[in-house]
């Protein structure tokens, strides 16, 4: 296929978990033979950050406004065979309005904040997605599956909504030996929402046991936090030195945005990276957990600091070795970027069966078998 992607970002990774969602996504579909045109909002705040800003598994686009973006790319977009829309796009319902009027193959969005963006739908919050747009997308990819995927259908009308969880690159994270830093970390960037939870369930265990070793990686947390003297804070953390973080530490948090713990059913690419480190996950309870991972065999679950600390304390090493190589065993088997890149083929080739053809396209089809 020739796909056009409008995303967030794909060259840089700072302070958001898109780029490297789409980073794996776009390269599996370049291996399985489809060309990507990746086209990115240039915005200040990434063109500091850019991490990745030549990609060379899809051609990767800057565009400085919407009419930079139509005068540009107006022909790309209507002779793709599919053409998707990310969430948090600047100005995305602008972007996505245009889409749909000006692409003549399959429209979709791809929303990495579900859960988050039907939140935002219902306090009429039209930030990047507007609901008379939701049925006019032929197909919405969603971050969260279960529930929501009725919900958009039924509710918001949606054509046909499927789950596209995160995935993780196999060839950027695995397990290897690294002297062991600290005995739980955590990665991820501040929000308000979970700043209580990680307090709770990990902070406040770094409290009670000052013998134990720490670590918060992630940005914009603010500067008034007061972290535990055995808790080191890193500002940033660039992808490329997450697998040594995970292979740095005993044990690593997962905590979840209020929103997806409502939804359920979200899993943060944090957790498929981690485990494909073979490093043990304690996470946060949400519905849809454990149809992912086995709850005390593949993943430990944590609702005080005092599960927490048990898990930290209690568990031998051999049993800590164990449950991180079942929850690798498991991802492999399920979340990698190619069985991502797959389930979106699927999904386009169910649309194409599904669509309905224009007598032109019927003609011009009828006329290329008759002259093969």
């Amino acid at each position: 296929m020739n796909i056009v992607i409008l995303g967030l970002s794909i060259t840089s990774s700072w302070g958001n978990g898109h780029a490297t969602t789409f980073r794996g996504l776009v390269r599996e579909l370049n291996n399985r033979g489809h060309h990507v045109l990746f086209l990115e909002r240039d915005k200040p705040w990434y063109a500091g950050n850019r991490d990745l800003p030549n990609p060379e598994y899809c051609q990767t686009e800057l565009y400085t406004s919407l009419d930079d973006l139509a005068q540009r790319f107006t022909e790309h977009v209507r002779e793709a065979d599919l053409v998707i829309v990310g969430s948090y796009v600047p100005e995305g319902v602008q972007v996505g309005e245009w889409v749909v009027k000006t692409a003549h193959g399959i429209k979709a969005f791809y929303d990495i904040d579900t859960p988050v963006t039907l939140a935002k739908l219902e306090r009429q919050d039209y930030e990047y997605l507007h609901p008379s747009l939701i049925p006019q997308y032929d197909l919405y990819l969603s971050f969260t599956g279960g529930p929501t995927l009725d919900l958009l259908e039924q509710k918001y009308g949606s054509p046909m909504a499927r789950a596209l969880y995160c995935s993780f690159d196999p060839e950027l994270y695995f397990y290897e030996y690294k002297e062991i830093k600290w005995d739980l970390g955590y990665l991820g960037t501040y929000s308000d929402d979970r700043q209580p939870p990680l307090e709770k369930l990990m902070i406040d265990a770094a409290r009670q046991w000052r013998e134990g070793r720490f670590v918060v990686a992630g940005p914009q947390y603010p500067e008034s936090i007061q972290w535990p003297e055995n808790v080191q804070y890193i500002h940033h953390l660039p992808p490329a030195h997450h697998r040594d973080f995970y292979n740095s530490q005993r044990f690593t948090q997962n905590i979840t945005r209020a929103d997806m713990i409502k939804a359920g059913y979200s899993p943060s690419v944090r957790l498929f990276e981690a485990a494909a480190c073979c490093t043990p996950i304690i996470s946060d309870y949400w519905d849809g957990l454990d149809t992912l991972f086995e709850f005390d065999s593949e993943i430990l679950v944590s609702y005080s600091e005092k599960d927490t600390l048990r898990y930290l304390r209690e568990i031998c090493n051999s049993e800590r070795k164990a449950i991180g190589s079942r929850a690798r065993k498991k991802v492999m088997s399920q979340h990698t970027a190619a069985h991502r890149a797959q389930e979106l083929e699927s999904y386009a080739a169910e649309l194409i069966v599904l669509r309905p053809v224009s007598k032109e396209q019927f003609n011009k089809e009828q006329l290329s078998v008759t002259s093969e």
